[in-house]
């Protein structure tokens, strides 16, 4: 049965942020999401059991018990939740898993932060812009988040969730992010958390670690290009579209 399962029934939450953290352009969700999750030391709060994903076990470092790929972590303090994935969501089930997932979100009048690495050859800091469901859009202006500077979608399992926020009338966010196409980005995972997350969420995280993390991939960058082609399956991905298309 498709559900979301909460494990954690002493954890109590009024109206939560979610934060959305599905594989895709440059990693960049996946490591946003699992950086909060560490950083504030995120309980596992529920598991995730929705149609479209892999029915595989994962399992941790030094640690026996096996658990879901993709499951809710909550911050009771923070009124956070960040949904964390080991794997990716399959494209041809997005549509029933955006489904199963909105309406918990309809259910817990929870807020979604949905994130995105739109492809680009990076010049300095990459930039970051909002699009927005239902009421998001005043959320983004009262975070100060930049409106899109172009035509684009989202595509993948991350795109079905803000097509099924957009048609549900929930209010939430997506952010986008320039993001490398073919190697996992802590630096554009950065600015998600400090230039989007941080000011919508109300939280304050530190993110040195990520930069410790760009600085190393960027130095293995070199070696690892020339035997690299641009990968084209990602699970989420925003790209501009054409004026007719």
């Amino acid at each position: 049965m498709a559900d979301i399962q909460v494990t954690r029934d002493d954890v109590e939450l009024d109206v939560p942020t979610l934060v959305e953290g599905l594989p895709g352009v440059g990693l960049v969700g996946k490591i946003a999401a699992d950086h909060l999750v560490g950083a504030f030391d995120m309980t596992e709060y529920a598991t995730v059991h929705c149609e479209g994903l892999p029915e595989i076990a994962v399992y941790r470092e030094g640690e026996p018990a096996v658990r879901p790929p993709v499951r809710l972590y909550a911050d009771e303090e923070r009124d956070l939740v960040v949904l964390q994935s080991d794997a990716p969501v399959s494209t041809n089930a997005a549509e029933e898993f955006a489904g199963c997932v909105a309406g918990w979100i309809e259910a817990n009048d929870a807020t979604p932060i949905f994130l995105s690495g739109r492809p680009a050859d990076k010049d300095g800091v990459p930039s970051l812009y909002g699009i927005a469901t239902g009421d998001g859009e005043a959320l983004l202006r009262e975070a100060d988040v930049d409106s899109p500077t172009e035509n684009g979608g989202v595509t993948g399992p991350t795109g079905a969730l803000l097509y099924e926020a957009q048609r549900a009338g929930i209010d939430g966010v997506g952010l986008v992010v320039e993001a490398d196409r073919r190697f996992p980005d802590p630096e554009a995972a950065r600015v998600l958390l400090t230039q989007g997350i941080e000011p919508l969420a109300g939280v304050d995280v530190s993110t040195d670690r990520l930069v410790e993390q760009a600085e190393e991939i960027s130095e293995a960058r070199a070696a690892l290009a020339e035997q690299m082609g641009e990968a084209e399956d990602e699970s989420t991905s925003a790209r501009p579209l054409g004026m007719f298309q």
